[in-house]
């Protein structure tokens, strides 16, 4: 197994969502790995949480990745979180990512989960892919 690839598969996601034009016509640059200080804008995306599984083989070291990448709104209905989303999956799934090291061999949409957080003054709808990456030489 490697977890060598957590962070290039971290960098071009970030890349990535930050270069596709239709969710900067919706989030602008609120794309974030981590909220800065302050108030958060009132549509934001972040990059979450992750688990990997070994998926090394005789070919060389490899891993899956489960990612998530969440957008978050105060606004009162799911559908400017909802075309966020929609982006967010339009500008990954299948991309053809450059990794800094290995190669990714594969991204595809999980699942995702929208809801209220705490009060309902919030909307959120978290997205996780699987990406599936090799570090052979």
């Amino acid at each position: 197994m490697t977890y060598a690839l957590a962070a290039p598969l971290q960098a071009a996601v970030f890349q990535a969502l930050g270069a596709d034009p239709v969710l900067a016509g919706i989030v602008g640059t609120a794309i974030y790995d981590a909220l800065p200080p302050g108030t958060p804008p009132a549509l934001y995306v972040t990059l979450g949480s992750e688990s990997v599984r070994d998926r090394s083989d005789q070919t060389g070291a490899g891993a899956e990745h489960e990612l998530t990448v969440s957008v978050i709104t105060d606004s009162a209905g799911f559908a400017s979180a909802k075309a966020a989303a929609a982006a967010i999956s339009d500008a990954l799934v299948d991309a053809d990512l450059a990794l800094s090291r290995g190669r990714l061999v594969a991204l595809g949409f999980h699942r995702a989960k929208a809801a209220r957080v705490g009060t309902g003054d919030q909307r959120r709808i978290d997205l996780t892919f699987r990406a599936r990456v090799d570090d052979s030489a």
